[in-house]
Order: structure tokens, then sequence, then C-alpha cells
């Protein structure tokens, strides 16, 4: 979803790579720095890495494909819920609802501690990253501190191997959707981008079709197969394949 609003897309080491060269000139992987052991033993490169994440997300505009997908949403008489895997915080600022979505890998817009002293979360907003994107390396004099012990921040995102993501947000969000489910008939699911090496959101859709009876329409370049029953899949990005079926209902409404 993010990749059609000039977002870098981390699938493979390559694309990786071509997004954080100094990362690739040392091999490092993005399983690798996106880990909380990254920021013990080099928190500069780690901050560096999420720094910069955090400044590009801040000033990227969302693609045409989140409008779209908000209209359809207001059509319907319980409106829509958002399930997503991406930290950017891209639907917040497409102007979906706060209290409809759920962020399964938390936020990069906000921070914990890395031990963690206690299990809450803030926002991300006073920390203004300065990042040398040559060595990928946080240059702000001081790190960012829990609010709380003063110890190092981290954000609050579920990393590879992470044993100390901070869940309280999400579950609440969670909660949220279960709510909202109950008051809700013949969802649809449109699943974008979701893959199989972290098929977090492909788990998400196959339960929606299984428990609520959902029919599914996934969107992938790459991915668009195994499909359910009754189930749509286009390879396409994101924003072609929402425009396009924007644009075929259009049609067929106005016969």
């Amino acid at each position: 979803m993010g990749v059609d609003s000039g977002l870098p897309d981390f699938r493979g080491n390559q694309g990786f790579w071509n997004a954080y060269p100094a990362l690739g000139s040392e091999g490092i992987q993005f399983e690798d720095v996106a880990s909380p052991l990254t920021f013990y033993r080099r928190p500069r490169l780690a901050w560096g890495f999420y720094g910069h994440r955090l400044a590009l997300y801040r000033s990227t505009v969302p693609h045409a494909g989140f409008d779209i997908l908000r209209r359809w949403g207001d059509a319907m008489p319980n409106g829509s819920f958002i399930y997503t895997s991406n930290v950017d915080g891209q639907f917040q600022k497409a102007g979906f609802d706060p209290q409809r979505i759920v962020e399964c890998h938390g936020s990069i817009h906000r921070m914990q501690c890395l031990e963690p002293c206690s299990g809450e979360t803030w926002p991300a907003d006073r920390f203004i990253p300065q990042v040398d994107e040559v060595r990928c390396e946080l240059l702000n004099s001081r790190l960012p501190q829990c609010c709380h012990c003063a110890g190092m921040a981290r954000p609050n995102i579920l990393m590879f191997g992470d044993m100390h993501w901070s869940p309280q947000r999400t579950r609440l969000q969670r909660g949220r959707l279960r709510e909202w489910l109950t008051k809700t008939r013949r969802p649809v699911v449109v699943e974008m981008g979701a893959g199989t090496a972290i098929p977090s959101v492909r788990l998400f859709s196959q339960a929606m079709v299984q428990e609520y009876g959902a029919r599914l329409i996934r969107i992938n370049p790459r991915e668009a197969n195994e499909l359910p029953r009754g189930a749509v899949g286009l390879s396409s990005g994101a924003l072609e394949a929402l425009m396009t079926i924007d644009r075929k209902v259009a049609n067929a409404c106005a016969r």
C-alpha cells in the first residue's frame, strides 16, 4: 500500500539495500537491523534506520487509493475498519478514524522503553531525528529516552526476535475491532500487498473468511494466489487495482 505513495519496498535484501545502501555495504539484512538487539549493540545505527523511516513517513502524502477506500467504507451501513501490518501511520494521515484501525505490528509514531520498565507507550512527536544517510546513523546528541526511567527508548514496533514489545495499545485496537464485528453483517475484506513471508494480514483475512463468512479481494503484484473459495485475486499494485475497481463499480451503477 505504501509503495504507491513513494515509500521503499523492503521485500528481499536487494530492495532493502537499495533503500539503505549503508546497510547493504555491510551486508546487514532487514531482519538484523529491525531487531531489539541492534538497539543494544549499535543504538545509533538502529535509531538511524528508524529515525530516517520516521521522518520519511511524516513527510509522505498518502496516495489516492486511500481516498477510494475511505469513500467505500463511508458508504457502508457500519462503515469500515482497517487492519494493517504497516507501521507508517498513513491510514490516520489519510483521514481514517483512529478508533477504527488495528496496527498489528505497532506504530513508528509511538515509543516505548527498551527494557521495558513498563508497558506504557507515548507519542514520538517531540523526537526530530537528524540522520547521516550515508552511514545510516543518528546524529542527535541524545538518543531518545524513556519518559519514565530515562533509559533508552525504542519504537513501539514488533520487531524480529522481539520479547519486549509493549502490545497494550494494539490489544485495545483489537478489542474495538471485535466489538465492531458484532455489529457488522456480510463483511468484505480488501487485502492489499499482504504476502506470505510475514503472513500477519493474510492470517487475519483467512480468519475473517472462516469465522464471519467474509468475501475476500486479494490485491498483490506477486502473490495474488492461494485464494479461498469465492475470493478474487488481482495481480496488481494497490493504487492501480483500487482505481480499476472504483471505475468499474461507477460504470455499473451508472447503467
